[in-house]
């Protein structure tokens, strides 16, 4: 008697997409990246605009993969790394399959959502979500008002309520965005959550406590760049990183007294890149000046955006 070949069973078709987080500033863009994601990849500070490139989260719901786009806030821009950086939170939201709006409820209705409505029927997908941050801060009659008059300017898929703080709906979001990516193969491994370089990750973290530290003093012309990253033989790295400043007299206030501020960011940043890259660290932080970088074409290449020639 042959053999009888067994029925195949069907696996289920696996899903992948891209996801844009858009909103304005300090809506909570980041927190809530980190959350879907699982694990800190986009900087959080109480300081407006400090995610400046497209960092992507990757996360995996049962066979989908989302790959989550944080932009930048999208607000009036003044100066020119403003208008790259907005430039570059459009060019993010144009190229997805779902883009998700994020309104801190708390505040309300602002100026800046209202430009970002009026360019939502702009973009190429027809897949957009209307996410409300911050509802636990809200009364329930101001909040259901505030959806209500925001589904009536766009067309929205679906409202979620959440608290990316707290994790509350969170979830119940990313399920949702499972079943609406579309169908195809992952385009990274399961346990791969950023495709950004573990430098650039090192960089962003140094330069989340360094504002955490300074938002009161520093301007916002400041960045970090690693220069040196070193794999140690006993399982160690050395990162060598510089802050860059604008002027001598911010360069003083990063430094503070005797150092002690200095120290103090670097004691922070080691904790949190230890724990991103699951290595013993040793980092040394050196803080220069460089004059008018906001204007110098190879520092916005370095951080992944376009530059703006007006």
């Amino acid at each position: 008697m042959a053999d009888r070949a067994l029925p195949q069973i069907p696996q289920p078709a696996t899903r992948c997409g891209f996801v844009a987080l858009i909103g304005a500033p300090n809506v909570g863009k980041s927190t809530l990246i980190n959350a879907l994601v699982g694990a800190k990849i986009s900087i959080v500070t109480p300081k407006v605009q400090t995610t400046r490139t497209l960092i992507r989260g990757i996360a995996c719901d049962g066979q989908a993969q989302l790959i989550f786009v944080d932009t930048p806030g999208i607000f009036a821009p003044r100066r020119r790394l403003d208008r790259a950086m907005v430039g570059a939170a459009w060019g993010g939201a144009q190229d997805a399959d779902i883009v998700a709006l994020l309104i801190d409820s708390s505040r309300g209705l602002q100026e800046d959502d209202e430009t970002i409505l009026r360019g939502l029927g702009d973009l190429r997908t027809d897949e957009k979500a209307l996410v409300l941050n911050k509802v636990d801060l809200v009364a329930k009659p101001q909040l259901l008002e505030l959806t209500q008059a925001l589904n009536a300017r766009a067309a929205f898929a679906a409202t979620f309520m959440i608290s990316a703080l707290s994790g509350d709906g969170v979830a119940d979001f990313g399920k949702w965005l499972a079943g609406q990516v579309p169908a195809g193969p992952w385009l990274y491994p399961a346990d791969q959550i950023s495709d950004a370089p573990l430098r650039h990750l090192a960089a962003e973290i140094t330069r989340e406590k360094l504002y955490l530290r300074l938002h009161q003093e520093l301007p916002y012309q400041s960045t970090v760049e690693t220069e040196i990253w070193k794999e140690q033989k006993n399982g160690s790295v050395r990162i060598e990183q510089t802050i860059y400043v604008e002027r001598e007299s911010q360069r003083k206030i990063v430094l503070g007294k005797n150092g002690q501020t200095i120290k103090a960011i670097g004691a922070a940043a080691r904790a949190d890149i230890a724990v991103a890259i699951e290595q013993p660290v040793h980092l040394f932080l050196f803080v220069k000046v460089r004059e008018g970088w906001g204007d110098d074409p190879e520092r916005y290449r370095q951080m992944g955006l376009d530059f703006p020639q007006k």
